[in-house]
């Protein structure tokens, strides 16, 4: 950008020109440095205070946005290098070179100055250098360490992560001379260490290490474990195969289980290369069950409620267990359990096609983590959309229907805005778990639904779009059913009336929100806890609720029968009613005001009865047409004077 450009932009009058630097230093990916330029040049102008917050106001909204931006294609980068390296696992050739390119990602992606791989060796009782990445010293690359020596020794020794941001003043672990030698000619000053298992057993250590101090985030040791779980993999699936050769070779001088093994190994390979091309394409887990069941020739299904003691004890030891004559794999990510895949009725299965079984539980948790991220990131968007209608800022309104396309909602479309509630939880934890499942079925309505919906309030507005002949109160009372099922907690929901055109008016969606409130803390004092509604359903009190006062929507819905039944037949039905509810609902001094005889006035009041319920004489629904018939004399002065 060049000095005079920048000099322009400093000197904004409005919002949008303070906007304006920021934006293309945000669309050109400058550094964030850069975003104080703008400012300084104002100050140094001596532009206005007024100005100059402008731009401070502006400079922080575009850093947490260049910051979201950049926090997004790091977890695009760390998703799609475990989905790389999961490939690499599914087309497994070479173990060196798939532990190999683990480190060289993580390094990458945590952007230390050198990550390393060490294995155990049973035999002697160590630790020793497998792969490193970034390492200029030999006697560092040549390392090996005691159990209990050293950060990677009590890695190995306790099967925990550890880290140091400061390895020689960090007095956790045992140092020993030759280990802190040859950190030393290395460098290396901040450590991280996540053990590789298989099941309860650590079979070596992976690092990422920096030359300086450094304190490594919650993130970057949970992204390290992950990549040391797919090389724990690796390696136990170089092992499946050598033992396979080693087996295969061994039974050579038998022919027919020579066809038996070979027949065990195809199928492996044709459930790998079924999984990765299920990974490339985005499968779903039912998908994988199914290519597992075709291949194998047994039936394999994903299981949310699988026994919980073999759950359990397939998730500890890391490999498929046997439950009566089922076996079950644990499908599981670090702590978070999501399932199992079960293989039925076969008790006694063969070793290979148990490993293919645990491979394709393995694939199916990776899968559903994607889905589950690539599910919080529409969650994101949809919420933003409609956190954006809800502020009522200045909008283009193509762009606005750009981005509600690209989520399949048209908010050309008649909408209704809602907005649901919880009743109170026992206590707060219990709460924050029920707002949270609330938030997530509110997101899966809305999805599925083609709406939008966002956590506000200590609760969560919903725009659903109104099909033809529902109305406000009927959807308002499925989605409180749909919401009530989904969290197992009583929710209330209070309904706006139609909206059309949302992009129309910048304030529509809020007073529609501000409705759909005030409808839900009527049904709160009320007591209607569970139930939803609309300010149409609160009769008279409506009026107070909605957002537009609709005086002849509520005069339509009290005495409209009887106002159409008078102008199609010419009678007199309303004059009786004021005249009626004038005498203290007496039929006699009713007859005198009108001048008629008695009986025409029970025949009159007879077919009110028959126009507007039974119940129209009772005191809330008397209180509720006596309103709707001073509101229609208002509305109708001249009409009013003809019929006195």
């Amino acid at each position: 950008m060049s000095r005079d450009h920048v000099e322009g932009a400093a000197a904004p009058t409005t919002a949008h020109d303070a906007d304006a630097p920021f934006l293309e230093l945000l669309a050109r990916g400058a550094a964030a440095e850069a975003y104080d330029r703008p400012v300084l040049l104002a100050r140094a102008e001596g532009g206005s205070g007024e100005r100059i917050a402008a731009l401070e106001h502006a400079k922080g909204v575009a850093l947490r946005v260049r910051a979201e931006l950049e926090g997004r294609r790091r977890r695009e980068a760390e998703l799609s290098a475990l989905f790389e390296t999961a490939h690499d696992l599914a087309g497994l050739r070479d173990v060196d070179a798939v532990l190999r390119a683990i480190v060289q990602r993580a390094r990458s992606l945590l952007g230390t100055d050198v990550a390393y791989l060490s294995l155990n060796d049973p035999a002697r009782g160590d630790t020793y250098m497998r792969v490193t990445e970034g390492s200029v010293a030999a006697r560092f690359q040549q390392l090996r360490l005691g159990m209990g020596e050293g950060l990677g020794g009590l890695v190995a020794q306790t099967a925990r992560p550890y880290v140091t941001d400061d390895y020689f003043q960090d007095e956790r672990f045992r140092h020993t001379t030759a280990i802190d030698t040859g950190v030393r000619d290395e460098g290396l000053v901040a450590i991280l260490g996540v053990p590789l298992t298989l099941g309860p057993n650590v079979i070596g250590v992976l690092f990422a290490a920096d030359r300086r101090a450094r304190v490594f985030e919650r993130e970057q040791i949970a992204l390290l474990g992950s990549f040391a779980a797919l090389a724990a993999a690796a390696i136990d699936t170089a092992n499946l195969l050598t033992e396979t050769r080693s087996a295969l070779a061994g039974l050579e001088h038998a022919n027919e289980i020579i066809r038996d093994r070979s027949a065990v190994i195809e199928r492996a390979s044709d459930v790998h290369d079924r999984l990765a091309e299920l990974v490339l394409r985005g499968g779903g887990v039912h998908d994988v069950a199914a290519a597992v069941s075709q291949v194998l020739d047994k039936t394999v299904e994903f299981s949310e409620t699988a026994e919980s003691g073999a759950l359990e004890a397939s998730r500890a030891e890391g490999h498929a267990v046997r439950h009566r004559d089922d076996w079950i794999a644990a499908v599981a990510a670090g702590e978070e359990l999501f399932g199992a895949l079960v293989l039925r009725g076969h008790p006694g299965l063969d070793p290979v096609d148990q490993r293919t079984l645990e491979r394709a539980a393995m694939v199916t948790s990776l899968l559903l983590l994607a889905r589950r991220s690539a599910a919080e990131a529409e969650q994101r968007v949809r919420g933003e959309l409609l956190d954006d209608l809800l502020e009522a800022r200045d909008r283009d309104p193509r762009l606005l229907r750009e981005r509600a396309a690209r989520l399949h909602a048209d908010l050309d479309a008649t909408h209704v805005v809602l907005a649901a509630r919880l009743a109170a939880a026992p206590d707060a934890d219990q709460e924050a778990t029920a707002r949270r499942r609330l938030w997530s079925a509110a997101f899966h309505l809305a999805a599925t639904r083609q709406g939008l919906a966002a956590a506000r309030d200590g609760g969560t507005v919903l725009l659903l779009p109104l099909e033809s002949g529902d109305t406000a109160t009927e959807l308002a009372r499925r989605t409180a059913r749909h919401l009530g099922a989904a969290v197992h907690e009583a929710v209330t929901v209070g309904a706006s009336a139609p909206v059309r055109d949302l992009t129309a008016g910048p304030h529509a969606v809020v007073a529609a929100y501000e409705e759909g409130r005030r409808c839900l803390d009527a049904l709160g004092l009320l007591g209607r806890s569970g139930d939803g509604a609309a300010a149409e359903d609160f009769g008279f009190l409506g009026l107070l609720l909605a957002g537009d006062r609709d005086v002849r929507g509520f005069v339509d819905r009290t005495i409209g029968r009887v106002v159409a039944y008078d102008e199609r037949r010419g009678t007199d039905l309303l004059r009786t009613l004021d005249a009626y509810f004038a005498a203290g609902m007496s039929p006699a001094r009713t007859k005198d005001e009108l001048h008629v005889h008695v009986n025409t006035v029970a025949q009159r009041l007879e077919r009110v009865g028959r126009l507007l319920g039974e119940d129209w004489q009772s005191p809330a629904r008397a209180l509720e047409i006596q309103l709707a018939l001073r509101l229609h004399r208002l509305a109708a002065p001249t009409a009013d004077a003809g019929l006195r």
